[in-house]
């Protein structure tokens, strides 16, 4: 397997997890016959909104993650350029 199938398989497991939290919540929320409708809504919506903030934290960091390999990338290639450039005027 490769770093992409590995990447495809732990997505899938934690869609899997979040799919059966909703559910597990729904039907607690169902089951629950003391709780007040209002309540029951409550909970959902700051469930959702839990589930919201989480997803772009972790898009947050993803990118930041991203910017900094980036970042790297481009002063790694303008040190070795800068090495490049500086045999080549030795040699000549």
């Amino acid at each position: 397997m490769d770093r992409n199938d590995d990447n495809r398989l732990i997505i899938f497991f934690n869609f899997a997890g979040v799919v059966a939290s909703y559910v597990l919540l729904a039907i607690s929320l169902y089951k629950s016959p003391e709780v007040p409708l209002s309540t029951k809504g409550f909970w959902g919506i700051a469930v959702l909104m839990l589930t919201i903030s989480l997803v772009n934290v972790v898009k947050y960091r993803f990118d930041a993650r991203l910017s900094t390999d980036r970042i790297q990338r481009i002063e790694e290639a303008r040190n070795e350029r800068l090495l490049e450039d500086y045999v080549t005027d030795k040699a000549a």
